[in-house]
């Protein structure tokens, strides 16, 4: 049976690995025979890659993640409200703020807020009822463009009612600087609860005392030392980490990067959102059967995430054509984050992550060899070891004291590039596996969100949850006021992935491959009647029928219409405005 058990505060990799036994679901838990507070007390400093994202955070940028949750029915507040204090103790972080040192002498740290109160976390929010997609979409859009008020702990929820058809909805948000995607997804197995209800939970642990504040004298002394410290053994991991990843790329992984450094080397072309954000934000979002996304990898090949980037980098192409531009070898950059947590239950908030760049290819006329071109890409960056090299380039940064840290980060989004570094952001998290509940409504759809800015215009989130894909897309309400068009677009691009897939797989099950039989001295092996794998994946991509009746040759220039004419069919978990 699920457990709730303590979430430590990131506490710069130190702390203890602690396995918890019997709980087989994805939890971001501690054991309980460790204190809630033990690895996130009072006076604990960030890490070098959370204080990174208070250093760059600006009303152009609000650092928080995010996602809309959609509820089956109201959520009531005061009972919600009762939930999350019972559990407020699982998670000391939600009980501190940020505390920077004078002049960045140090690192931040955290401290017991003295004068928390959760009915300024926990906040009412409502629509002209009855509110649908649109009404919805205008209040989210609103509070992902603020900022988190850093003298109270760095997080809110929002419950919202006035929803159409008896729903109810929660609105999370949490800085960055707290939590990463993979840790920020697991608070929601803490908050909300298992299909059969919550068990009893640990008995809050004291809190501890905030150290005494020492002299600026002192704080200087320390960084000085700290900064040493960093020196040596920062050096000593980098020269034993670039020996291995060099010995790595020769064995494995050289040939397939050296394939694909002229497409990562050229300059990258901007896409019509690539342009400086504002302050206003949108948000829009769009869903998938898990089931029919698996159906049409394992007919084409590749894995889950190359079905999403494919579907994005199709939806991409035609939002390119229809603002005017050409998609003719022509590539789109997307940074992929990947997490480098260990496997298994998350036990730390904190960011522990490290971006991979992909160079993917928009001219391709054939969903199905799309995906397969993705496919290539995405396996031999991941073999190179390129996730690895920006970790290597933020250990360096991490070597500086933190008043240059501090520098270093504030100043990197003034810098105006003539081309940029990379066009979006897309990232893809396991969310829970089953069902989740807030005071006795069930949670029916998760929309999550990645921050935006900088001359980011639009930034997509992927998360999974009880059978379906959900995609989140924050966009920059200046120079992408039409991401509802590339919303749609995503329904457009998997509807042509499926008809390919599904193409594929019936003329895999007409005509399979013969199969050699297998060398044995004792006995001969019967040989299976093969593709039926095939032909039922070909059945369950089958099932639903296609938006659009011919799936669209985005390699035709010029395109001069919208490539569909009917409205994509409406997430089942969003409040629709249909009579």
């Amino acid at each position: 049976m699920p457990r709730h058990v303590p979430v430590s505060g990131h506490s710069g990799g130190r702390g203890k690995a602690v396995r918890v036994q019997g709980d087989t679901r994805r939890q971001s838990r501690l054991d309980p025979e460790y204190s809630a507070c033990e690895p996130a007390g009072s006076g604990s400093s960030l890490s070098n890659a959370d204080a990174a994202f208070l250093y760059l955070e600006r009303k152009e940028m609000p650092l928080a993640i995010a996602c809309l949750t959609i509820f089956d029915g109201p959520v009531p507040f005061d009972e919600f409200v009762a939930s999350i204090t019972s559990k407020l103790h699982l998670v000391p972080r939600y009980q501190q703020v940020v505390v920077t040192p004078p002049l960045n002498i140090g690192l931040p740290f955290w401290r017991d807020d003295a004068h928390f109160d959760i009915r300024r976390h926990i906040l009412r929010a409502s629509v002209d009822p009855p509110g649908g997609d649109a009404e919805l979409e205008q209040l989210v859009g609103r509070i992902f463009s603020q900022m988190l008020d850093r003298n109270k702990p760095l997080w809110e929820i929002h419950v919202v009612d006035g929803l159409k058809n008896g729903r109810g909805a929660l609105i999370w948000r949490l800085h960055h600087a707290l939590a990463d995607g993979i840790s920020g997804t697991r608070l929601l197995d803490v908050f909300l609860d298992p299909p059969k209800g919550s068990v009893a939970l640990p008995k809050p642990t004291p809190r501890r005392t905030p150290p005494p504040n020492g002299s600026v004298a002192e704080g200087i002394a320390g960084v000085v030392q700290s900064t040493i410290d960093r020196l040596i053994s920062t050096e000593r991991g980098l020269l034993g980490f670039t020996e291995g990843l060099l010995g790595d790329l020769k064995q494995r992984g050289s040939k397939g990067l050296l394939n694909l450094l002229p497409e990562l080397l050229r300059s990258v072309e901007r896409l019509p959102f690539n342009k400086p954000c504002g302050a206003g934000r949108k948000f829009c979002w769009a869903e998938f059967e898990m089931a029919e996304v698996k159906a049409i990898r394992e007919v084409v090949g590749g894995r889950v995430n190359d079905v999403i980037l494919t579907m994005m980098t199709r939806a991409l192409a035609h939002y390119v054509q229809l603002h005017g531009q050409s998609i003719i070898n022509r590539f789109v950059r997307i940074i992929c984050p990947v997490s480098l947590r260990a496997p298994g239950p998350v036990e730390e908030l904190g960011n522990q992550i490290s971006f991979m760049p992909v160079a993917l290819p928009m001219d391709v006329p054939n969903p199905a060899e799309m995906l397969r071109a993705i496919a290539v890409r995405t396996e031999s960056m991941k073999r190179s070891g390129a996730a690895a090299l920006f970790g290597l380039a933020g250990a360096f940064i991490a070597k500086a004291p933190p008043a240059l840290q501090a520098l270093f980060w504030w100043g990197l989004p003034e810098l105006i590039l003539p081309v940029p570094l990379f066009n979006m952001i897309c990232t893809n998290v396991p969310g829970p596996l089953t069902p989740l509940y807030a005071a006795g409504r069930r949670m029916i759809a998760v929309y999550p969100q990645v921050p935006t800015g900088y001359d980011l215009g639009v930034n997509c989130a992927v998360e999974s949850y009880d059978g379906k894909l959900f995609f989140g897309l924050l966009a920059d309400a200046q120079s992408a006021s039409d991401v509802h068009r590339l919303r749609d677009l995503l329904y457009v691009a998997f509807q042509e992935l499926r008809a390919s897939a599904e193409k594929l797989g019936t003329a895999a099950a007409q005509h399979p491959r013969r199969r050699r039989k297998p060398v044995t001295r004792r006995r001969p092996t019967v040989r299976k009647k093969p593709s039926k794998p095939a032909a039922a994946s070909s059945q369950l991509i089958a099932k639903a029928a296609p938006v659009i009746a011919e799936p669209a040759q985005i390699i035709a220039e010029p395109t001069s219409a919208e490539p569909s004419a009917t409205k994509p069919p409406a997430p089942a978990g969003a409040v629709t405005n249909a009579a």
